[in-house]
């Protein structure tokens, strides 16, 4: 890349602390600015994390001339808002996932990348990582034969009703904060959905804190997943075929990055290099920007999964079976 591409972060949300080492450690990114809704925060959090400016609002990054691209990490029901926001001020946009259950926002985002002439991506970082790129080109080839079935988890424990991961008021959930992974998950492998099913168990703050859900897709392939906020932390992906199965232990963070080919003459382990999956997401909107990659995930993908999301959420609240 000739020279790297400007960024700034919209909100001081948790999940930056995952994205901006990748953004340091990328010749292609330049981590510039970060905005808070308040300027002190913004300078204390600029200084610890080494961004150069600070802005008190998120008007005044995206008035900032010189960023190019920004990421944004504010709540769901933010997300298409500001992208929208983002785009019209000339910055092409990395949303964090999910971008939104509501498929017409998530359209109109898209719609105004088009009008502006700028990129917007879906923050699936996972979908970055070798190891995803590598199970997706195995079942493509046939390495489990016809594919059946495809399996997932995500899960872990927080019981906190005022974190935002459990609040209504922000589309919060299982399915929206981790069940979100395994949709996509199962459309990285099965394409999109012809119907879910969706059962969940609404805990205390209102938000499903388990999930279930069903998608069958054409060819006869079925999806399988759960996902919670109230469960043992569990993470797992599988494409079940007729003559075996690929299945990734550690899907999503892609620490440990190791896809296992099991079949009736055992066990292959394909190991596979680590890599940062939020720098590969950067990096991959900032050679689309210059003109030098594919952006690898755009409007298809992002509204088929807000589609899944949409259906899965409807079937679970109103307890039936929907159509796509």
């Amino acid at each position: 890349m000739a020279h790297a591409v400007k960024w700034g972060i919209i909100s001081t949300a948790d999940i930056n602390r995952k994205v901006i080492p990748g953004a340091h450690a990328s010749p292609a990114v330049e981590l510039a600015a970060v905005a808070s809704r308040d300027q002190a925060k913004a300078d204390v959090y600029a200084k610890e994390w080494e961004i150069p400016r600070a802005y008190g609002t998120y008007e005044a990054l995206l008035a900032d001339d010189e960023i190019e691209a920004v990421y944004i990490s504010l709540p769901n029901t933010l997300h298409c808002e500001w992208s929208i926001k983002a785009l019209e001020a000339g910055k092409h946009v990395l949303c964090e996932k999910p971008m939104s259950r509501n498929i017409a926002e998530v359209e109109a985002a898209f719609d105004a990348a088009d009008k502006s002439g700028k990129l917007l991506s879906e923050a699936f970082m996972y979908r970055h990582n070798p190891q995803s790129k590598r199970a997706r080109q195995l079942v493509e080839e046939g390495a489990v034969g016809e594919l059946r079935l495809i399996r997932s988890t995500f899960s872990y424990s927080l019981y906190d009703e005022d974190n935002i991961r459990l609040r209504t008021d922000v589309d919060g959930g299982s399915l929206m904060d981790v069940g979100c992974y395994c949709v996509s998950g199962s459309r990285l492998f099965g394409g999109e959905p012809e119907h879910v099913q969706g059962e969940a168990w609404f805990g205390p703050s209102g938000t499903d804190w388990a999930f279930a859900g069903t998608l069958r897709f054409p060819n006869d392939v079925v999806a399988l997943f759960d996902c919670g906020t109230a469960l043992p932390e569990r993470d797992e992906l599988e494409a079940v075929g007729c003559e075996g199965s690929l299945f990734l232990d550690d899907p999503w963070h892609c620490s440990h990055p190791v896809i296992e080919l099991r079949s009736e003459d055992g066990v292959e382990r394909i190991e596979i290099e680590p890599e940062d999956s939020y720098r590969l997401e950067l990096e991959n909107v900032s050679a689309a920007a210059r003109g030098e990659a594919e952006l690898l995930l755009g409007r298809e993908d992002a509204v088929g999964q807000a589609r899944a999301l949409a259906a899965l959420h409807a079937s679970a609240t109103e307890e039936r079976r929907v159509e796509l």
